[in-house]
């Protein structure tokens, strides 16, 4: 039986404890409620570039010395930034832990920022926008996110511009950091077989001496989107088509409703509708999908997917068709208790995903100061209807409420 626990240090900062009695590994994580979106106009990509400069030295290690700690033991040292947190992360036999712990300590709280080394990182992540903009798959979602969140930080790219990038300076990266690095917008946590006494000790030993308070920064909230619909020619052979809406927040309970609507219509299952409905009865995409993502004050739904220029019109009526039945009507009983179950399934099936599991209840604990149990997020989903389903296709997909972004071969 896994069992969670949470305690908050003095200085305010949150720690979470998942047990495992049987672990060889233990997981640890350092997320911290600072993203994308809680940048300065013209600071773009921020965020980002200071978690890879993290790494590039601190007060008492090298690039060199960092990158080799937990490598040498066999152990694994990575971190990730999004719209909302960045996460510093590493996974080691148990009995190395302190040593992981004490290595994201230092890279928290010890990182110098070498000028030197933020000139050679500004290249680094130059050549990964480069790379992003040779995969139309994955531009195509930065590009649509920036276009439904116009005007809001929610809309910069988390890897940021050319020309935000050549901006940044060492006292941008530190201003951040002073902003919004504190703990009690912090969550470590830790997944193994130490127990919660040994963790909570490792914590107070290398994380409890960090102020209590830092400066109040509150994120604007979404408030409005304005439908458009653009279309682009670019170097592709493909057309790719993405459409979509602001989707249900983090916080609010409809988000499960929408997560099962996802599902069936377009996830990860070979049996979802538009999969089944297109590329399977007529052959003419290779990948089309459905995505939801949440955000802590809004969220967004989409359809994609990526066809030859012969077939696009097609398809796009085809996936409309899909969509639109959603709103003409509640699926059937039978079939949506099966596609309700095949969701139960897969949360199950994730729970063996110890890091993902440790990591969607970091960023529980910080967004909701509480643990949301796997019992919990069963019944949720549980109490989802097909007229739930229903009024949320409605809500979001009907009227022509959609914004779309399409690239199309030169």
């Amino acid at each position: 039986m896994v069992i969670s626990e949470t305690v908050k240090l003095s200085n305010g900062l949150n720690v979470l404890y998942e047990h495992h009695p049987t672990a060889v590994v233990t997981h640890v994580a350092l997320m911290v409620k600072a993203g994308t979106r809680d940048e300065d106009q013209g600071r773009e990509g921020l965020a980002h570039f200071i978690e890879h400069s993290l790494f590039k030295g601190t007060t008492n290690r090298k690039s060199y010395h960092i990158l080799n700690r937990l490598e040498v033991i066999g152990g694994d040292l990575n971190a990730y930034t999004t719209k909302e947190e960045t996460c510093l992360h590493a996974s080691v036999m148990n009995e190395y832990l302190e040593r992981a712990m004490e290595l994201i300590s230092d890279i928290l709280y010890n990182s110098i920022f070498p000028e030197k080394e933020i000139e050679k990182e500004k290249e680094v992540i130059l050549d990964e926008i480069h790379a992003y903009q040779d995969t139309p798959y994955e531009q195509i979602f930065d590009d649509f996110e920036g276009q439904v969140y116009a005007g809001h930080t929610l809309g910069h790219p988390i890897l940021g511009t050319e020309k935000s990038l050549r901006s940044f300076k060492r006292k941008h990266l530190v201003d951040y950091i002073k902003k919004h690095y504190h703990p009690s917008k912090m969550v470590l946590s830790v997944s193994g077989n130490i127990g919660l006494e040994k963790a909570v000790k490792m914590a107070n030993m290398f994380f409890s001496g960090s102020p209590a308070k830092g400066p109040v920064s509150l994120r604007t909230p979404f408030k409005k989107h304005k439908q458009s619909v653009v279309e682009q020619e670019r170097a592709v052979t493909q057309v790719h088509y993405i459409s979509g809406v602001p989707g249900y927040a983090l916080s609010d309970p409809r988000r499960y409703t929408l997560v099962l609507l996802n599902n069936l219509l377009g996830g990860p299952g070979m049996n979802s509708r538009l999969n089944l409905n297109v590329r399977e009865k007529y052959g003419f995409t290779y990948t089309i999908e459905t995505g939801y993502h949440t955000y802590s004050d809004t969220g967004i739904f989409f359809l994609y997917f990526a066809t030859d220029s012969k077939h696009y019109g097609k398809t796009l009526q085809l996936a409309n068709k899909e969509l639109e039945k959603l709103c003409e009507k509640p699926l059937g009983a039978k079939l949506f208790l099966q596609y309700r179950q095949q969701l139960l399934g897969q949360i199950m099936m994730a729970q063996e995903n110890r890091l993902s599991v440790l990591l969607s209840k970091s960023k529980a604990l910080l967004n909701f100061g509480k643990i949301i149990s796997v019992p919990e997020i069963q019944a949720k989903v549980t109490d989802v209807t097909a007229e739930k389903v229903h009024a949320a296709a409605v809500d979001l997909l009907g009227n022509n409420k959609r914004s779309a972004l399409i690239y199309r071969p030169k």
